[in-house]
């Protein structure tokens, strides 16, 4: 299923508000003048307010993309779309919850 291409400035939250930055390795391909995010670039999660009762608190700290585009590529790596699957982890490496795309660039579009 087609969705818009996400680029390192598109809002990614976590499933408790917190707000995700990306670090990408993709030096070629842009939208809207920023660079598109793929699946092996790192999203790190900052802000997170998730706590549980216990020893040691267990907020949100970065998010792992399991599905992405299938014909886009980008430096031979799949491109994230805003409909792509993906899982937010705890310092543990225990999911969390899936990502929320709010916002991305409105004109280019892959599958």
């Amino acid at each position: 299923m087609p969705g818009y291409l996400v680029h390192v400035g598109a809002q990614i939250l976590c499933p408790h508000a917190g707000q995700t930055s990306v670090v990408s390795s993709n030096t070629r391909v842009k939208v809207a003048g920023q660079f598109v995010a793929t699946l092996s670039d790192n999203y790190m999660v900052a802000g997170c307010p998730f706590t549980i009762p216990g020893p040691s608190p267990q907020p949100c700290l970065k998010v792992q993309w399991l599905v992405g585009a299938v014909r886009v590529k980008v430096m031979g790596q799949p491109a994230v779309l805003q409909d792509s699957t993906g899982l937010c982890l705890n310092p543990m490496q225990a999911p969390q919850g899936a990502p929320n795309i709010a916002v991305v660039q409105p004109r280019v579009k892959g599958a």
